[in-house]
């Protein structure tokens, strides 16, 4: 798959213009152990985000420079969305169910056991919208990390006519983060075992999901609430309290 100057020049500006766009918002995180935070001071893990793909320009546009990695299609649509991640600090490896899916996972699975953070979007890459795939649970079995739930809301979006209607959040909206709950799934699990871990990981996030999409909706203020304040791409060690 050839990337074009093209496909780079987009990129580049898409990081530009999402980078600027995002730092209207007001974007808050909550959750019941600070160490869950990606730029927490003191961070834990490593862990594995599980959050619902149509939310995707969120964690893209706050949590880069974390050393956070994530896979995404190899199809030419998504060259674009892969170039502006990578500009936006994450590590991203190409595959999908039907090309490079395998490798893309081992490799994803080898930044893991070097200590990177993993991301999965269990509806993604084609749904069924918020309904969580096997992968998660086996890859979190097989490294030994936590998922950690990550609900998010948005105020006021357009939302995109396809199967996750996909979110981009209008001018000046409420962000909110919510990261409650750590599952820790062991290793050796037959599949039947795997699938109750599935079920269970797939409520909670719909819970969380559910938390901070009515918390962006009021508003409301939250002890313990940590506003993500918008820095310079460049600014690579920049981390909350």
């Amino acid at each position: 798959m050839k990337i074009t100057c093209g496909d780079r020049f987009l990129g580049l500006v898409g990081a530009w213009f999402l980078h600027r766009y995002s730092s209207q918002w007001d974007a808050r995180l909550w959750g019941a152990d600070s160490a869950f935070y990606p730029k927490s001071r003191n961070p834990g893990g490593p862990y594995m985000y599980a959050f619902w793909h149509e939310y995707i320009l969120l964690p893209v546009s706050f949590f880069g420079h974390c050393n956070v990695a994530t896979i995404t299609s190899k199809h030419h649509d998504a060259e674009i969305a892969t170039l502006l991640s990578r500009h936006m600090g994450f590590r991203i490896f190409r595959g999908s169910t039907t090309r490079g899916g395998t490798e893309a996972l081992r490799s994803l699975l080898a930044a893991g056991k070097e200590g990177a953070h993993l991301t999965m979007m269990p509806d993604g890459p084609k749904g069924p919208r918020r309904t969580m795939s096997l992968g998660t649970v086996y890859a979190a079995s097989k490294l030994g990390f936590p998922i950690i739930p990550t609900g998010m809301g948005v105020s006021h979006a357009w939302r995109a006519n396809s199967w996750d209607r996909f979110a981009i959040p209008k001018p000046f909206s409420r962000i909110r983060f919510v990261m409650k709950d750590a599952i820790f799934v062991p290793d050796r699990l037959s599949r039947k075992e795997l699938e109750e871990y599935r079920g269970l990981a797939e409520e909670k996030l719909h819970e969380v999901t559910l938390d901070a999409e009515n918390w962006a909706l009021t508003g409301n203020e939250r002890s313990g609430e940590v506003a993500l304040d918008h820095r310079p791409m460049y600014v690579k060690a920049y981390r909350i309290p």
